[in-house]
């Protein structure tokens, strides 16, 4: 009988243990699945919302789900940006082509400038040419007569005149010469005039280059040119004669004068 019991114990241990055992595998596998439904919903959660940020993403980009409102919008900022960006590209070529024109102006600036100086060159030069040419075109007188200069030129100081008796200006010089002696041209010029002067009797003028004249007077005769005539230096004007008034008693002589433009200038000054 005490064996019996003994057995029957025995056998609810080990009863109650593998009941126990397999309780705790139960549960066991119980939590690990759920530590499995766990990891599952949370990956399908994190899956779940890059599909959705895909989504949204694909929904800004495209226009579909969009009104007719927000499609617009977008076209026209886009169409903003390109003008934006196409102003940009324009200015910066204009910035471009305004610097390469600064630079060209710079070089014709200098440019200019350098003509500009080989101009004002040019110009001195040209001046300077004509300036020689005038001292040069100014004619080379030669003694209309052979002879002793008896009385010279008197504007600043008096002369003595044998004639008035009496100090005065002199405004030419006296060559001695005898009565019908040739009397040349002194230089290239024009007949101006022949005339009879109350004071220095028969009188020829001639006109010459750059402002000059040339006065032959106390003359026998000048019908050898007449007025407007062309005549070289060394051809015939007329004779030396007695005929001014003003020096009839001096000894027989050429009165000859020289103006520059107009005034009277010392002969011995410009007769070579």
């Amino acid at each position: 009988m005490a064996k019996t019991l003994r057995g029957q114990r025995f056998n609810k241990i080990i009863y109650y243990s593998i009941g126990g055992a397999i309780l705790a595998l139960i549960l066991l596998i119980v939590f690990i699945n759920s530590i499995g439904s766990k990891k599952n919903k949370a990956d399908n959660i994190q899956i779940g919302e890059k599909e959705s940020e895909k989504i949204v993403v694909e929904e800004a980009n495209s226009p579909v789900g969009k009104n007719v409102e927000q499609v617009k919008n977008s076209e026209d900022e886009n169409l903003e940006v390109k003008v934006e960006n196409k102003e940009t590209t324009e200015t910066a070529n204009s910035n471009t082509t305004n610097l390469e024109l600064g630079n060209n102006s710079e070089e014709n600036i200098e440019d200019n400038s350098n003509n500009v100086v080989e101009t004002g060159t040019v110009e001195n030069n040209e001046v300077q040419e004509n300036q020689a040419n005038l001292a040069e075109k100014d004619p080379i007188f030669a003694k209309p007569v052979e002879g002793e200069v008896i009385k010279t030129y008197g504007k600043e100081k008096l002369i003595y005149s044998n004639t008035l008796k009496e100090w005065t200006t002199h405004l030419g010089i006296d060559i001695k010469a005898d009565k019908t002696t040739v009397v040349k041209a002194s230089a290239d010029g024009v007949v101006k005039s022949i005339k009879n002067d109350p004071r220095y009797g028969l009188t020829v003028v001639l006109d010459h280059k750059n402002g000059f004249s040339s006065v032959y007077s106390n003359l026998l005769t000048a019908e050898f040119v007449v007025v407007g005539e062309n005549v070289k230096a060394g051809q015939t004007l007329g004779t030396v004669g007695n005929s001014a008034t003003f020096e009839i008693l001096d000894e027989p002589h050429l009165h000859f004068e020289i103006l520059k433009d107009g005034a009277a200038v010392d002969p011995e000054m410009y007769v070579k």
